[in-house]
């Protein structure tokens, strides 16, 4: 099997949590022979071999992050430029946001499956994880960690062409919190997050705090 994958991340690839899953993703998805070409929706440049890439393929993934209930634009304006299909194409997607729980990319995974066949492609599901926000800061080792479920999902994929079995749909984690442990999480954000967010913010040359309100 030959898949084209598309990273709808609006990030360049090098700060991309989006490429950092896709790595893991097709080293499991390859290790049977399977290959795959890729290409990113932050390099305009390469949008018309993307294109033809579209039109050639009949496998095809879009891996993309959810920005609170929204898919990325960039992605869509360059969907919007492609013919839809009618050769029996497949396309499947990874959505991954920074909201641990399940419920909170439905939405979005609902809509997926309107894009696929709106793009004139049978739809082959949706692998939906939350929690991902941090990937990009950390250390090559605690990234590898976070990412390296995916290896065993591009394992699935390859076997079944898509994400419709019980390991991926377990693969989301819990759809909602219990209530304490959501009451925990907000102690937590308020406490250890909020610094955790102060560092991140200042490491990438943020000088105002992130409460700073300068319209107020």
């Amino acid at each position: 099997m030959h898949v084209l994958i598309i990273n709808g991340s609006p990030r360049v690839k090098k700060y991309s949590n989006t490429d950092k899953i896709l790595e893991k993703f097709t080293e499991g998805m390859c290790e049977n022979g399977n290959t795959f070409e890729q290409y990113e929706v932050s390099d305009r440049n390469s949008w018309n071999d993307m294109r033809k890439a579209f039109n050639e393929n009949k496998n095809i993934l879009i891996a993309l992050p959810l920005y609170v209930e929204c898919i990325p634009g960039l992605l869509l304006e360059f969907l919007e430029t492609v013919t839809p299909k009618n050769d029996g194409s497949k396309m499947a997607f990874i959505l991954q946001s920074g909201f641990a729980e399940g419920v909170q990319l439905r939405c979005g995974e609902a809509y997926l499956e309107i894009l696929a066949g709106k793009l004139g492609c049978e739809y082959k599901g949706c692998l939906v994880k939350g929690n991902n926000f941090s990937i990009r800061f950390l250390e090559e080792k605690d990234r590898d960690k976070t990412t390296l479920p995916y290896k065993e999902m591009g394992r699935e994929f390859a076997a079944n062409g898509g994400f419709d079995s019980d390991k991926c749909r377990k693969f989301t984690g819990p759809e909602i919190f219990p209530a304490y442990i959501r009451a925990l999480v907000g102690f937590l954000f308020k406490t250890a997050g909020k610094k955790g967010f102060a560092k991140m913010a200042a490491g990438i040359g943020c000088t105002k705090p992130l409460d700073y309100r300068p319209y107020e």
